[in-house]
């Protein structure tokens, strides 16, 4: 399995596209492990930081209720 990011050769992730971040976040809220979404280590660091940047920011929730 490639990794999403390096497949649609995107250098960064933003954190303003909550529709993708939203496929990376389980039905509670937590970011899910790069095992089960195929994600390489360098997109993985970039796609949690991009989750909490939106979360502190509103666009995320931090739990789901």
């Amino acid at each position: 399995m490639q990794c999403f990011f390096c497949s649609q050769n995107s250098k960064d992730v933003d954190y303003k596209n909550t529709d993708m971040l939203r496929r990376f976040v389980s039905s509670q809220a937590k970011i899910i492990d790069p095992k089960w979404t195929g994600v390489c280590a360098k997109h993985q660091r970039l796609l949690a930081q991009a989750i909490k940047r939106a979360r502190f920011i509103g666009l995320l929730p931090f739990v789901k209720k």
